[in-house]
C-alpha cells in the first residue's frame, strides 16, 4: 500500500517573524559550542530554522556537518550555547530540566534508528509508556487507535522480540504518535532496515503528516528516505547551505555528492 501524499506543504527555512501561529519549530541564532579555546568544536554555526505545522522535513549533510546536534538542540535533547528553541511556540532554551522532560514526554515524539523499544513491556505498554511516563492515565484505547494507524491492531499482547524490525519501528512510531505530539523527531528511522520496509516506514510518518497533522523533522543520510519529505535541508559546518522542495533521491543525491565534495575540498585547504 503506497501511503506517500501529493500535496505540497509550505516549509520554510528563513525566519519569519510575522506569523507564529501555525510553526511548530523555530531556531533562531543556535549556535552550539563544545569546549573551549584552540580546542573548540562549533558543531551549530548559527542556525535559523521556522517550520510550519504539519510538514515533513529531512535534514541531510555529510559527516560531522552537525546533523545530530541541530537535532538533539532543536528536540531539546541538548542546550544551545547561544540562540532560542521554540517548540509549537513554546520557548524551550532556558526551561529547566524537570519542566523540560515533562515537555518531551508531553508534546514530543521520537523515533530512532535502533527502536528503542523495552522488551519487558507487551507492544501495548510500550506505545503507552510515554503517557505512563508523563503522569497521565493509560488509554488502551487511544493505544488500540494508533496501533492500528501502523498496521498492528493484532499484535497488542505481543512482545517486541517477537516481532520483525519493520514492525518493531512500526511500533515505535504508534508510541512517537500516541499523544499527538507537536513535532516527531525522526533519527535515521529506517537505517536498520531493509529498502522495502524502510518504504513501508516512511510511508506511515508521510502518512501521518498527510493525513493526521503531524509535523515530521527527519534527519537521514539516505536520499530515497529524505525524498518522502516536503523539503530536504542541507547542513554543511553547522550552518546550513540550501534547501530542495520535493526533490527525487537522483536530485538529492546530486545535491548530497556536490555538498560533500566542495566541504571535502574547503577541508583539504584549510588543513
Amino acid at each position: 500500500m503506497r501511503l506517500r501524499g501529493n500535496r505540497r506543504r509550505k516549509t520554510d527555512d528563513r525566519p519569519d517573524p510575522q506569523d507564529t501561529s501555525g510553526l511548530a519549530v523555530e531556531l533562531r541564532g543556535v549556535r552550539r559550542q563544545y569546549g573551549r579555546g584552540k580546542g573548540a568544536v562549533h558543531a551549530l554555526g548559527g542556525i535559523d530554522l521556522v517550520l510550519s505545522r504539519g510538514t515533513f522535513t529531512a535534514v541531510m549533510g555529510p559527516s560531522g556537518s552537525g546533523k545530530s546536534t541541530f537535532l538533539q538542540c532543536a528536540a531539546g535533547l541538548d542546550r544551545p550555547s547561544a540562540g532560542s528553541v521554540r517548540l509549537g511556540g513554546t520557548e524551550i532554551t532556558g526551561m529547566r530540566e524537570n519542566r523540560l522532560t515533562e515537555l518531551r514526554r508531553s508534546r514530543l515524539g521520537f523515533v530512532f534508528q535502533a527502536f528503542n523499544l523495552l522488551p519487558s513491556l507487551t507492544v501495548e505498554e510500550n506505545v503507552l509508556l510515554p503517557m505512563r511516563l508523563a503522569g497521565q492515565r493509560r488509554d488502551r484505547r487511544r493505544a488500540a487507535q494508533v496501533l492500528a494507524q501502523v498496521g498492528l491492531a493484532d499484535k497488542a499482547g505481543r512482545r517486541p522480540g517477537e516481532l520483525s524490525g519493520g514492525q518493531q519501528q512500526r511500533v515505535a512510531i504508534a508510541r512517537a504518535l500516541v499523544a499527538g505530539p507537536d513535532v516527531i523527531f525522526a533519527d535515521e528511522p529506517t537505517g536498520a532496515l531493509d529498502s522495502t520496509t524502510a518504504a513501508e516506514v516512511l510511508g506511515l510518518l508521510r502518512h501521518a503528516v498527510d493525513t493526521l497533522g503531524a509535523t515530521v523533522v527527519m534527519v537521514t543520510h539516505d536520499p530515497a528516505a529524505a525524498a518522502w519529505a516536503d523539503r530536504v535541508l542541507f547542513l554543511a559546518d553547522g550552518v546550513f547551505a540550501g534547501g530542495l522542495d520535493r526533490g527525487s533521491p537522483e536530485r538529492i543525491a546530486a545535491r548530497m555528492a556536490a555538498l560533500t565534495s566542495r566541504t571535502g575540498a574547503m577541508a583539504r585547504a584549510a588543513a
